[in-house]
Order: structure tokens, then sequence, then C-alpha cells
């Protein structure tokens, strides 16, 4: 159940960034198909959070401390630059276009996943 929950709140804030930012396009005939893409987007997101931003969060923990944590912004942009190329390599039709577009994103996706976890009952 808690994996559910997970998707859907990742594939929430991914709509909110596609219907946010003009630079994040979504690629669907109707609307089924999209909420469809969305959620398989957002298993992709997951997956990528889950195996590699770990990893690079450790390899760049000092740069991390150096900036203050503003690096996690960076990181988090390049997480959704590489959900938005395995997507295209998946054709799921999700896309970003650039870094500036992806940090944005990356802060929205940040900003509504944030408040869909607080809105939503369950344990913390």
């Amino acid at each position: 159940m808690r994996l559910f929950i997970w998707v859907l709140v990742n594939a929430l804030a991914l709509a909110a960034a596609t219907w946010l930012l003009r630079g994040i396009t979504l690629t669907a005939d109707t609307e089924g198909a999209r909420v469809v893409t969305l959620v398989l987007v957002a298993l992709v997101f997951g997956v990528v959070n889950a195996v590699v931003r770990p990893v690079v969060k450790l390899l760049s923990l000092p740069f991390i401390i150096l900036t203050l944590g503003l690096l996690i912004f960076v990181i988090n942009a390049l997480m959704l630059l590489l959900t938005s190329w395995l997507s295209g390599q998946l054709a799921l039709g999700f896309h970003v276009d650039g870094f500036l577009t992806a940090i944005v994103g990356a802060l929205v996706v940040m900003v509504a996943t944030w408040i869909l976890e607080v809105l939503l009952p369950g344990e913390r």
C-alpha cells in the first residue's frame, strides 16, 4: 500500500511540474493515456531516486557540505533529467527541455511531494 501511495504522490508531483512548466512535456493522446504515462514515469522516477540518487549524494557529500546543501538542487535536477532520458529510451513521452527547466521542475516536484506527504495520512 505504501508503494502505491508513493507512486501516486510522485505522479501527482510530476503532473504539477508538467502543468506549471512549459519546458516539461508529457505527450499522450487521451487523458487515460496521460495518467498511465504519468504513473509509469513516476515509477521510473522512483527507481532513479531509490538507486542512483543515494550513490550520487554519497559521492558528492563533500561538495554538498561545501555548498551548504545547495548542490542537492542540482542533484535533484540531474535525477529529473535522467528520468527524462530514461523515459525517452522507454518511449514514455515525458521530456524535460534543458538544465534550467530541470532545476525549476525539481523544485516544483520537491515542494509538491512535500505538500502531498503532509496532507496524506499515514506513517511518517
